[in-house]
């Protein structure tokens, strides 16, 4: 990535401005603990004050692992400096022994045959040899791929710029075109604000959910409407949800080979949006300074199969569901494109865990009293418990089931899941257990219903017995006790608001202006 710098600078001299490298904060998501959303607000901070500190016209946001995006991109949207994000590009399809490997996807899959004894250690050691053959971001429909992608359908890239391999010889050129740009866009004092409405919002969402979208993408597109004042919620994404069916056959969603280097030669994102104009607002801005309709006529479709058509999808409805019910008063998310099919409806007793570490006893128990019917709940892993919402919601089937052949079965929490992960599994329940939202209340044995077509998700519990229960519930002791942690514990939302911190919401400091210091 650091030779698109150069790249970029280059395609910035050459429009007659004068480049400037400032670095940020590095969020390396797979290293990080015990979240990288724990930080994301503390980049978009620091990209915020960075351009308000230096004397700079224009901006470039170079990034593309999951939380570097929206990161970002909500500084920028908050300094509202004319601004164009790059995007790192995935990296080319993983390869073992003949077979086509996804990051994340194929490494929980193939995890679960090691830990059932069905590969050996050699088999094992040549996929994870394989599965990252180049530079990139997860070449899995996976939060980069979801985040940059909905960068590109807000319409805060170039055309095409969120498909491209990152080892692509046209990823150059485009860094080099991004850089031209800007300039163009400082001459033209072409700024965020007038490219992030709710119509392009809108889009961004439609998009998400026909690529097969990461659940992330929730959290963080509701986080950057915010602060671009062009609200949108978890009924929005619910709707389009219902309007808008999976049109990416791209891992995890659907049971394709293909990933993202496939989606590209197909035709990339360009072709994906020219399949949805019934669905779109065509007429939204984007940083070309054209709309989404001129930026994407004529765009063509190479492989029907990858980018599906509106009569023949990947899956029926949109990526992603909200759920709300008693366990969930605020909503939560599932992915129905990426779990099976019988657990759409299904009631089950419940096997709660309070942290992670008992619960992973309990999964490496080979005598564990489970079964493929009870429901996984873990709690106090969401943005204050967590702290920072872990991705743990991606569960692990017990290997006692693993042994028996079961790799799928319901699991809850108010944690976070990779987005190449996939399973029934019902994330960022909201409010989360560690401020007492219902998710506290439940106890093992109690029987939980799942209804993904009625979007209800709900414990068999009396509201009476609730109130029994929460009149003795204790809130756990503090995360954090100084420093930025306990910033972030005192002011950060919860799921179903963006996780974004308050004080760093849009109404804040409106009446103050833009300072003239220069």
């Amino acid at each position: 990535f650091k030779h698109r710098v150069e790249e970029v600078k280059r395609g910035v001299l050459q429009a007659g401005g004068f480049p400037l490298e400032v670095p940020t904060l590095s969020l390396g998501e797979n290293l990080i603990k015990p979240s990288a959303l724990l930080y994301r607000n503390m980049l978009a901070m620091e990209v915020e004050e960075m351009i308000r500190a230096y004397p700079v016209d224009g901006v470039v946001l170079m990034g593309g692992c999951d939380k570097t995006t929206p990161a970002m991109l909500l500084g920028a949207t908050s300094a509202n400096m004319p601004a164009i994000f790059l995007p790192a590009g995935p990296m080319l399809r993983g390869n073992s022994r003949g077979k086509t490997l996804g990051s994340g996807s194929d490494a929980f899959k193939y995890w679960d045959d090691k830990r059932a004894g069905l590969i050996s250690s050699d088999e094992w050691e040549s996929i994870v040899g394989g599965i990252a053959r180049s530079h990139g971001t997860c070449m899995t429909m996976g939060t980069a791929s979801t985040m940059t992608a909905i960068a590109e359908a807000l319409g805060m890239t170039l055309p095409g710029a969120s498909s491209i391999p990152a080892v692509d010889a046209n990823h150059q050129r485009m860094a080099t075109q991004v850089g031209r740009r800007i300039v163009e866009m400082v001459d033209e004092d072409l700024r965020p604000a007038q490219i992030q409405s709710r119509d392009a919002f809108l889009n961004a969402i439609t998009v998400a959910m026909a690529m097969g979208c990461s659940t992330n993408a929730i959290i963080h597109v509701i986080a950057m409407a915010r602060r671009a004042k062009a609200e949108v919620g978890l009924a929005d994404f619910d709707r389009i949800s219902r309007e808008v069916p999976v049109l990416a056959n791209v891992r995890p969603s659907g049971t394709s080979q293909y990933l993202m280097e496939d989606f590209y030669y197909a035709g990339g994102l360009p072709a994906l949006m020219g399949r949805l104009t019934a669905h779109l607002k065509l007429g939204a801005l984007t940083v070309t300074g054209r709309s989404v309709g001129e930026n994407i006529e004529g765009a063509q479709v190479y492989n029907d199969d990858v980018i599906r058509t509106l009569d023949n999808p990947v899956y029926q409805e949109g990526s992603l569901a909200v759920l709300k019910g008693n366990l969930a008063p605020d909503g939560c998310v599932i992915k129905p494109s990426a779990m099976s099919e019988k657990f759409l409806t299904h009631t089950g007793p419940a096997v709660v865990f309070d942290d992670y570490p008992s619960l992973k006893k309990m999964l490496d128990d080979e005598h564990a009293d489970i079964t493929e019917d009870h429901v996984i709940v873990l709690r106090n892993a969401g943005p204050k418990g967590g702290p920072g919402m872990p991705e743990w919601g991606m569960v692990p089937v017990p290997v006692k089931l693993v042994k028996q052949g079961v790799r799928d079965m319901v699991r809850i929490s108010d944690a976070r899941m990779s987005g190449t992960s996939y399973g029934a599994c019902v994330l960022h329940v909201a409010p989360e257990a560690y401020i007492g939202g219902n998710l506290a209340l439940v106890k093992t044995g109690d029987l939980v219903t799942l209804d993904v077509p009625n979007r209800s998700i709900r414990m068999n519990v009396s509201e009476q017995e609730l109130a029994r229960r929460r009149a003795g519930w204790k809130p756990p002791p503090p995360r954090f006790e100084r420093g930025y942690g306990w910033m972030f514990s005192e002011h950060i939302l919860q799921a179903d608001q963006g996780c974004d911190m308050n004080f760093l919401q849009s109404q804040f400091g409106e009446s103050a202006g833009e300072p003239d210091i220069f």
